[in-house]
């Protein structure tokens, strides 16, 4: 059999992986809460899903690289821009979100419920 680093399944799933801050590992180490994934039949690799907290963090750094500086570097209107960003992905539904996000930010809570605030009010108009 094919090594499973070089597997095609493998190479499919691993810019996913990757993007969600996952961990690959051999099927034999899964864990009951990993994913075990299959070709044709036979076990090939298991993605060790990150903790949703460790996501939020895995999700900021991204953003940090999308933009090209740190993100408490980048102007009001596109903080607010990560913030809506970071709500459709769920960002607050995570304990202690609006604090991580609001220090990655660079600023307060209350300036993050803000952004939240406004653009709420803007969809109801």
């Amino acid at each position: 059999m094919t090594e499973p680093a070089d597997h095609p399944l493998v190479t499919a799933v691993k810019p996913l992986v990757d993007a969600m801050g996952a961990e690959l590992v051999g099927p034999e180490q899964a864990r009951a809460d990993d994913v075990v994934l299959a070709w044709e039949g036979e076990d090939v690799i298991a993605v060790r899903l990150p903790q949703l907290s460790d996501s939020l963090d895995h999700i900021l750094a991204a953003m940090e690289r999308q933009h090209g500086m740190p993100l408490a570097d980048l102007d009001r209107k596109t903080k607010q821009a990560v913030v809506r960003t970071l709500e459709a992905r769920g960002a607050f539904s995570v304990r202690h979100g609006v604090e991580t996000v609001a220090g990655a930010l660079g600023v307060s809570r209350f300036t993050v419920y803000n952004y939240l605030n406004r653009e709420n009010a803007a969809k109801g108009e």
